[in-house]
């Protein structure tokens, strides 16, 4: 799940964005010597572009659902839940890749002057909810949830960087941010329509507390109030991208591991609180500038030609190795992707001859006898139009296929799926997930809880036959 960005409309902005046009008023003079080699002066823009480009799709989410209370997506500030608990339509377009497997729930915290507790109800073995937390790097440095804090209730203290203090009586666990600022994002695992009321029950028992809350005692003094910079496409994927960096990183304090990679970002005007002024460069470092922002562009959209699942593009730090090229195609593909310990994304936009999907056309997708997702949890198969990646409108409204479904097997024990737009028969209706009646489409399967031969790579989903 990602803002409303497509990839059309992101590559356009970003590579199509003139310089002089991206020079608002509210950008400050640049203070220290700049890189005067244009081929370097390019090169590190290049890098940083590809570095920042998670960060900012994750900052327009955060302005949109925390800081502009005219957004529809508002949740309400920092340190409070929304809860979406209405099954997604196609008339819902206000993210892509939208999926009624997992209601969402979310929640952005301030981490500066104080850390703040989530606590979860107990549930039973027949429910599945994860949350997510998620740094202003876009890493998921820890979850709360089935998989991996068990099914009973608990209390867990979530602190920033600069946090010293000793965790209180009844805390399970600390979990801790490299950032200031960092997101949650609730999932509770829905079967059906009729399921709707027991998750909106689970979802009022998920509660966010400032410790001092939590422990009763006086509140600190509060964070110095922030001047959030405005967000604006395209500017802000063009030269715009620099300023909005420069306040990101305020918040985010140095790894050990991107010292170096810092410094170097330094050279072009880079770095935590810096002032930025593209009409101060030269002609030259401007040209450098529109440049590198294009070349990272460019590798970003190769690269995300190349996806073929989520492995490797979500995770913590040490998962990652640090690969901001991947860091960079899983927000361009769908920010907010689950590491692969509690779900796994495939995703098929060709069929079986590597031929792109098409409405109108008839599909099967066969899993062999034994070879259904291997999921601990469930896994489902959902179906999205392209370019813009949303639910498909049809005479059955049915945009998913699950192992909550009662599938019928064929003869031999395996499971055929029929992907189309018209019915497939009454015999396998049961089995049939309508497709675009023209027009290209892809499908999504996401399997929860991955055994260990999706997770290293043994289980692959089996090819889209054209029939």
């Amino acid at each position: 799940m990602n803002p409303l960005l497509t990839r059309r409309r992101f590559l356009g902005a970003s590579t199509a964005v003139g310089i002089a046009s991206c020079c608002p008023a509210w950008l400050l003079a640049a203070s220290a010597e700049l890189e005067t080699d244009p081929a370097v002066f390019q090169d590190i823009v290049r890098q940083a572009w590809i570095y920042a480009y998670p960060m900012l799709m994750h900052y327009q989410t955060m302005h949109k659902q925390a800081l502009n209370p005219a957004s529809p997506e508002y949740v309400g500030g920092f340190g409070v839940f929304r809860h979406y608990s209405e099954l997604f339509t196609p008339k819902n377009r206000d993210v892509v890749t939208p999926n009624n497997d997992t209601p969402y729930s979310w929640a952005w915290l301030d981490l500066r002057a104080e850390p703040w507790v989530l606590s979860v109800p107990a549930v039973g073995e027949d429910r599945y909810y994860v949350h997510q937390l998620v740094d202003q790097y876009t890493f998921n440095f820890a979850y709360v949830g089935v998989l991996s804090t068990g099914r009973q209730a608990g209390d867990y203290l979530i602190a920033g960087p600069d946090w010293k203090g000793e965790a209180p009586a009844g805390i399970r666990q600390v979990l801790r941010s490299e950032t200031q600022i960092a997101m949650i994002l609730g999932r509770t695992g829905l079967r059906d329509a009729h399921d709707l009321p027991a998750v909106r029950q689970l979802q009022a028992q998920y509660q966010l507390r400032p410790l001092h809350a939590f422990t009763r005692t006086p509140a600190p003094a509060a964070a110095p109030a922030v001047n959030w910079l405005p967000w604006e496409l395209p500017r802000d994927l063009g030269p715009g991208f620099i300023p909005h960096l420069n306040q990101i990183l305020a918040f985010c304090p140095v790894d050990p591991s991107e010292v170096e990679l810092r410094q170097h970002f330094a050279r072009v005007g880079i770095g935590a609180g810096l002032p930025f002024n593209p009409a101060n460069l030269s002609p030259a470092q401007r040209q450098a500038l529109a440049a590198g922002i294009q070349q990272g562009a460019e590798a970003l959209k190769a690269k995300g030609a190349t996806l073929r699942s989520s492995a490797g593009l979500f995770g913590t730090r040490a998962a990652m190795h640090n690969d901001y090229l991947s860091r960079a195609a899983a927000a361009a593909s769908g920010i907010y992707g689950n590491s692969v310990e509690e779900a796994i994304y495939f995703g098929s936009r060709k069929d079986s001859a590597q031929q792109p999907l098409q409405g109108g056309q008839r599909y099967r997708l066969r899993f062999a006898p034994g070879q259904l997702p291997p999921a601990r949890e469930f896994w489902s198969i959902t179906l999205y139009d392209l370019p813009d990646r949303q639910l498909v409108d049809n005479p059955i409204q049915r945009y998913c296929l699950s192992s909550r479904d009662a599938l019928v097997r064929d003869a031999d024990g395996g499971v055929t799926l029929y992907i189309q737009a018209d019915s497939p028969g009454q015999e396998h209706e049961a089995n049939w997930l309508p497709s675009t009646q023209q027009g290209p489409f892809n499908l999504i399967l996401r399997i929860y809880g991955p055994e260990r031969q999706v997770v290293g790579g043994e289980w692959q989903m089996p090819g889209v036959e054209r029939v």
